[in-house]
């Protein structure tokens, strides 16, 4: 293995640490010296790869962002032909990976937005474009299954869209303070309700 590949996992561990610190205790509390500590990796060895906390938490949105994309790309809901059957599994894939500890399931991109919007504006730059391309993902079913089933509906894909992102994010707030998942998955049933109604004729008129 040579010094490239060596240096490519070690920041991989970096990032990996961060996504795991830093949704457990938020950016703020996170210190460079937690992530080391997580990554078995020195001080020194953060510092080669990164200049700042805050260079580390724009980069492990992005290596958040991508991993996100990877795991929706390949779900079993993307085979469906119907984009409305896609755009319901989607939720119901959401509602299949709520396991194991907060962490595990909610979302770098909403904690650190929520904590860093105002006093740091190049990670809520960075949150919101992963967010809204996220939305935008979704649109495209969206758009198809309204073309198909309420071309005439009032709303737009991207409202929907950005919608759904709402309450996916709201949804892992609530985890938070309940201690589980089981208020975000009963948020999530709501919402696939609530896509069900859209896609009706009566839509057209709301």
């Amino acid at each position: 293995m040579d010094t490239s590949d060596l240096q490519h996992q070690s920041k991989t561990k970096f990032l990996d640490a961060a996504l795991q610190v830093i949704r457990s205790k938020g950016y703020t509390a996170t210190r460079v010296e937690d992530v080391c500590a997580v990554a078995g990796l020195t001080k020194g060895s953060f510092f080669h790869h990164f200049k700042s906390k805050e260079e580390l938490a724009i980069a492990a949105a992005d290596h958040f962002a991508a991993m996100a994309d990877r795991l929706f790309a390949s779900a079993p809901y993307q085979r469906a032909e119907d984009p409305l059957e896609r755009l319901l599994g989607y939720v119901d894939f959401r509602m299949a990976i709520l396991r194991g500890t907060l962490p595990d399931y909610t979302c770098l991109l909403g904690t650190m937005v929520q904590e860093a919007y105002d006093t740091h504006p190049a990670i809520r730059a960075t949150c919101d474009k992963h967010l809204s391309s996220h939305a935008t993902m979704l649109a495209r079913d969206i758009a198809e299954a309204k073309a198909r089933y309420v071309p005439d509906a009032p709303w737009t894909p991207e409202s929907l869209g950005l919608f759904m992102q709402t309450v996916i994010q709201g949804a892992f707030i609530l985890a938070k303070a309940k201690q589980g998942p089981e208020v975000a998955a009963e948020s999530l049933r709501h919402l696939r309700r609530y896509l069900e109604t859209q896609f009706t004729p009566a839509a057209q008129g709301a």
